[in-house]
């Protein structure tokens, strides 16, 4: 079955950085876009990036674009977010997330796209 697992989050001073990992397994996973969304306290989830199976498209929430940056590497697996230049806002748990579809990439991508979630990793960003 499809397993993704979050590692990478923690605890950092705003203006710093953290990069997140999600390996993911069961499935093949070079045919589909995958999504990091976030969840913090009281709020509901939202999107945070997506990057295609191709490697070469990708989607930002408007809060996140020029600060966070993801990228894949299909022979491992793997799907990170690198960000920069942190915010207390951006506390939350952050969640990987693998597309419905195989080799779609939506221009509006939304949680209802996405069919196997991890379990989230903790981001909190100190002031």
């Amino acid at each position: 079955q499809v397993q993704l697992l979050e590692s990478g989050g923690g605890l950092v001073q705003a203006g710093g950085s953290l990069r997140l990992s999600c390996a993911a397994s069961g499935f093949t996973f070079s045919q589909y876009t995958m999504g990091w969304f976030r969840q913090a306290p009281g709020k509901e989830r939202e999107f945070v990036a997506a990057i295609g199976w191709n490697e070469y498209q990708t989607k930002y929430a408007d809060s996140v674009k020029g600060r966070f940056t993801i990228s894949r590497d299909n022979t491992k697996a793997t799907v990170y977010l690198q960000m920069n230049s942190l915010k207390p806002e951006d506390t939350a748990v952050y969640y990987c997330a693998t597309d419905r579809l195989r080799m779609r990439f939506s221009s509006r991508p939304m949680g209802a796209d996405f069919g196997s979630w991890g379990q989230g990793t903790q981001v909190t960003v100190s002031s």
